[in-house]
């Protein structure tokens, strides 16, 4: 439990005139880090616990008694909830692909039953979740194919993508529908995003916005192409929200396991990566609606076992007793 006597100014009231500032929670964190997050955020996202495997193990069975919690949380402190994700190829239960014999099912089965899945969801929430992550890292990372091998696509082909939205908006018309991807700066797949988008737009799909995951590092995205693709998704009339936002001390492929605490290098220039980005993202406030954090602070992160197992990383405004680091003090001065 957070028992700091906080000074600083809360997030959502430096924000304030600017977006929504939210973390991705847990059951655990809501509890641990509960002082922080009802001081700095005023919108929350479920890590894991909205994800197909989490609610949805069995087909007849719905697990939402972790997803209920951060329900609860929200709902208590007058937090806005974003959903996360309702369509992914990655924690998804391998029943809605098969039959009972085993085998593949074919498209008109896999579209049902994502419906079913979408409507049972989404409508449990509705009025509640102000806008969902629809479909989550469909796009392929490299080459000439625009979107990623996956079961959703061998099965029910391109047009899973279009669906997925036509069921969320059935279930809560007036909920917001993104389309959720990483790597979503570097150019080749920014290129990738706005034509899936723009081929969405085209048809008529109910699409609202595009959520840029923002895993970045100290040293990538390089700020000119997160501009680009500020600007590149914009021109669609789309709103864009950050939706995964860290800045990891290590390069990606930086593999070391030796360091047991952030050098004072790595908290400089991570204070001056995240001021740099929020000056950027202030620039375009009437574009962008919501900054998520992947998290609140360095007590819990992903990044943690990713990319290498078992590795401390320190990518957040706060460390891991809550307090600010440099980085917070950069963009409060904005």
């Amino acid at each position: 439990m957070d028992n700091l006597k906080r000074t600083e100014k809360p997030l959502k009231l430096l924000f304030q005139e600017d977006f929504k500032i939210g973390a991705a929670v847990n059951p655990r964190t809501i509890v641990s880090q509960e002082a922080l997050l009802t001081r700095h955020f005023n919108s929350i996202t479920a890590e894991n616990e909205m994800k197909f495997a989490s609610v949805h193990p069995e087909e007849e069975v719905y697990t939402f008694e972790e997803a209920d919690l951060l329900a609860d949380f929200a709902r208590k402190h007058g937090m806005a909830l974003r959903g996360h994700t309702l369509v992914w190829h990655n924690q998804t239960t391998d029943w809605i692909f098969r039959d009972r014999k085993g085998d593949p099912v074919n498209r008109e089965v896999l579209l049902e039953r994502m419906r079913t899945h979408i409507h049972t969801v989404v409508g449990r929430y509705k009025g509640e979740i102000y806008a969902w992550d629809v479909v989550n890292e469909a796009i392929a990372d490299e080459g000439a194919e625009l979107l990623r091998s996956s079961r959703w696509l061998d099965i029910a082909g391109p047009d899973f993508i279009a669906k997925a939205f036509e069921f969320a908006h059935e279930a809560d018309p007036n909920a917001l529908l993104f389309y959720n991807d990483y790597n979503e700066s570097h150019p080749q797949k920014r290129d990738k995003i706005y034509a899936l988008a723009k081929s969405l737009l085209d048809r008529d799909i109910p699409i609202h916005g595009i959520g840029l995951q923002a895993h970045w590092n100290l040293y990538d995205s390089a700020l000119e192409d997160i501009r680009a693709a500020i600007e590149k998704y914009a021109s669609l009339g789309l709103q864009l929200q950050l939706t995964e936002l860290d800045i990891s001390v290590f390069r990606f492929d930086d593999k070391r396991t030796d360091l047991k605490e952030p050098t004072p290098d790595m908290l400089e220039i991570q204070a001056e990566r995240y001021e740099a980005v929020f000056r950027l993202l202030k620039e375009y406030r009437n574009e962008i609606t919501a900054v998520t954090f992947w998290g609140a602070a360095d007590d819990y992160t992903w990044l943690d076992d990713f990319p290498v197992r078992g590795r401390k990383n320190w990518p957040f405004l706060f460390d891991a007793g809550h307090r600010p680091k440099p980085a917070y003090d950069r963009i409060a001065a904005l």
